[in-house]
């Protein structure tokens, strides 16, 4: 989960846990996009408005890193953004997001995607 929202990170951190998510939190993109090589998770959780680099620009390194187009599965991308007009969808999409959903979310919709992303 990668949010310069530190609140937003602990809560729904937390929450995720609870439904019984492994989690880790970065606050920056570049912190996002070292834990996300690092640690290869199956769904990354991502805000666009991100201290040193973009969510976009993170979403366009993790889908050209080697080590990560190699592992077998493609790794989930969720922009959970307050950017939510139709031009922010389409940036999501050519940067490499598979789903976009806009701040204030619902937790519902937030967990059918992780369970249609996720690993089958």
């Amino acid at each position: 989960m990668v949010d310069d929202n530190h609140d937003l990170v602990m809560v729904l951190g937390r929450t995720l846990r609870c439904l019984g998510y492994s989690v880790q939190n970065a606050y920056t993109g570049p912190d996002g996009l070292a834990a996300a090589v690092q640690w290869r998770p199956d769904i990354v959780i991502m805000d666009i408005g991100l201290p040193g680099l973009d969510g976009y620009e993170v979403a366009r390194r993790l889908r050209s890193e080697p080590a990560l187009r190699n592992r077998g599965e493609k790794m989930g991308l969720i922009a959970l953004t307050g950017y939510g007009q139709p031009t922010d969808i389409a940036l999501t999409r050519e940067a490499g997001f598979d789903a976009h959903l806009p701040k204030p979310y619902e937790l519902d919709e937030l967990e059918k995607l992780l369970l249609s992303l996720g690993p089958t």
